[in-house]
């Protein structure tokens, strides 16, 4: 063991961090693999960390960027509500309450604290999107509610096991507030399992090293993410910086006003300041974001810049100051909703990443496709069972053109990075067909690199009657470019019934479907980088001849001429003279 006052040699640092790495992805894998429901174990939309004695985060593991801020503060929380002398082995800690450190209601963070020799070291946690947790609509994240309280069932922060004792009541109290009752059960056992993994894996690191070297390791590791977020903010020009996108409403009627989401950013050596004012007010609907959430967009997009290089721990936050106003739709004031937050932060994410494309185009994508393709259902097939959770399919669709390369094609991207459930697994857990699932035309935005395609997706429903709250966005406002790269085009929802006849569906409703109907909806792609008449015409043709851009667009916005399969040279020459 070494002394107090020695440092930690550069070696043991690097097996701590790649312990404590490993440590929290075999908790997530862990959780993965136990959980019951798709959104899970097929989506991947939970994550796991580990914490110190003081609540800082020591790692977390790569999963979803989304929960940065709300794992980071949680176990604070725990760590400040269940300290030593307090905590005691076998603990489990649960909460879920927006308004006391979580993100929205369906996210459960569970803790445990870990202990070593008879003291406490740690806390370990997970957290899982649960598939339905009660509330006004299937799926319990519709955005038509008017209230927090209308939105399922709200946990404050309190002891699901003490001392190794289960509660089982509240298990069964949470059990009989979900439509999926099932898959409710068998996910917080998961929860369970993937802390108790995480006890005994901590407590390993502590014996197999040392209690004092690791809690020494510990603040080297913060202090490593510190130095190294600092170096990759040096790289950005000192500045004042400002961008603004919006939202297409509210979320309760199609015409209402759209909301406003504007950011600055504050440049000055190693540090940044990042100001949400000028933020438009928290709206009626549930596309609120608090403070656990909103931080995230901003965590996004510095770690975005630091790579792989640095730990994902809490020294990467240091030096970053965030300001939220209050009563705005990035910290609204209780009881606003906010269980439909993934809408809101798509556009928070865009704007911060706007912001940060202000001060480094050179390094900054243009915008992906800003929404998040989210249709709950929940009702009864034609033989009387009943389904409640999400259509399958990509959750997003094209990612912002590159620099130098191209957007990728319906990919998860940024905050979510969740993986696409198979369209066969939701046709065994939904009466539907997917006539269709293919590639969008000219849905990327046009430029020297070109942004990533969106697609377009129909879907029948086969027996029985459904409640679908849907969830889109970029209806309204394309996704924009950089550097002259264009905008990708809005999105569309449809329903088309069975004589034929066509429904525009607003991006967010409740709307009923019935066996008979198909819904039909394109999703965008991302912004163009760059002008369009700087792309090779070579790239141009590939895109033609794979059917991504059209022929009329590759002539009219690359300017560049195709026939019988091949560049005419001389009349794009022309064209782009023109241009």
């Amino acid at each position: 063991m070494q002394r107090q006052n020695q440092e930690i040699d550069p070696i043991t640092l690097e097996v701590l961090r790649g312990r404590f790495d490993a440590l929290a992805d075999e908790m997530e894998h862990t959780l993965l693999k136990a959980s019951y429901s798709s959104i899970v174990s097929e989506a991947q939309d939970a994550t796991a960390a580990v914490f110190d004695v003081k609540g800082r985060t020591v790692s977390q593991a790569c999963a979803i960027p989304i929960h940065l801020g709300a794992l980071s503060e949680l176990g604070k929380r725990f760590a400040e509500t269940y300290p030593k002398g307090t905590a005691e082995d076998g603990d489990l800690y649960l909460v879920n309450d927006p308004y006391a450190g979580g993100t929205h209601l369906p996210d459960f963070g569970m803790a445990s604290p870990v202990f070593f020799q008879n003291k406490l070291i740690g806390y370990v946690a997970t957290m899982t999107h649960h598939q339905d947790i009660g509330g006004a609509a299937p799926g319990s994240a519709s955005t038509d509610v008017y209230d927090h309280h209308s939105e399922g069932i709200r946990i404050p922060l309190l002891k699901l096991a003490s001392a190794g004792k289960l509660d089982t009541d509240i298990i069964e109290l949470l059990v009989a507030n979900s439509r999926s009752p099932h898959n409710m059960r068998g996910d917080l056992y998961a929860q369970i399992a993937g802390c108790r993994t995480g006890e005994q894996s901590m407590a390993k690191i502590f014996g197999d090293i040392g209690v004092d070297t690791t809690t020494r390791g510990i603040d080297a590791l913060l202090d490593y993410g510190e130095r190294l977020t600092r170096l990759a903010i040096s790289n950005v020009p000192d500045g004042e910086y400002e961008f603004s996108d919006w939202l297409d409403n509210e979320g309760l009627a199609d015409d209402s006003d759209p909301v406003k989401i504007n950011v600055s950013l504050t440049v000055s050596g190693s540090d940044v300041k990042f100001d949400f004012t000028g933020t438009d007010p928290q709206v009626r609907a549930a596309i609120n974001n608090v403070p656990s959430s909103s931080i995230s967009c901003v965590y996004y997009a510095i770690r975005a810049i630091t790579g792989d290089s640095a730990p994902n721990n809490d020294g990467c936050f240091r030096p970053i100051s965030i300001f939220l106003p209050k009563g705005t739709i990035v910290n609204p004031t209780y009881p606003a909703p906010v269980n439909a937050r993934g809408v809101g932060i798509c556009r928070m994410i865009d704007a911060v990443m706007g912001v940060m494309s202000k001060a480094m185009p050179d390094k900054m994508n243009a915008a992906g496709c800003g929404h998040a393709n989210i249709f709950l259902a929940g009702g009864v097939d034609g033989n009387g069972r009943r389904f409640t959770g999400a259509l399958g399919g990509p959750l997003r669709s094209g990612m912002g053109a590159r620099p130098q390369k191209d957007g990728i094609d319906v990919a998860d991207h940024e905050l979510s990075n969740v993986f696409h459930v198979p369209l066969e697994v939701t046709e065994k857990e939904f009466p539907v067909r997917y006539q269709r699932m293919q590639l969008w035309t000219d849905s990327g935005g046009a430029g020297r690199s070109r942004g990533g395609l969106g697609f377009e997706a129909h879907v029948e429903w086969l027996s029985g009657n459904a409640v679908l709250s849907v969830r889109g966005e970029r209806h309204k406002f394309q996704p924009w470019g950089v550097k002259g790269g264009l905008p990708s085009p809005v999105c569309h929802t449809e329903l088309l019934d069975s004589d034929g006849s066509v429904t525009t569906v607003p991006a967010k409703i409740v709307q009923p479907i019935q066996a008979g109907q198909t819904l039909r909806y394109w999703s965008t792609g991302g912004g163009g980088y760059g002008s369009p008449i700087e792309r090779d015409p070579e790239l141009v043709l590939d895109d033609v001849l794979d059917g991504r851009v059209s022929p009329h667009e590759a002539k009219q916005i690359y300017r560049v001429a195709i026939k019988n399969s091949s560049i005419d040279v001389e009349e794009t020459s022309k064209l782009r003279a023109r241009s």
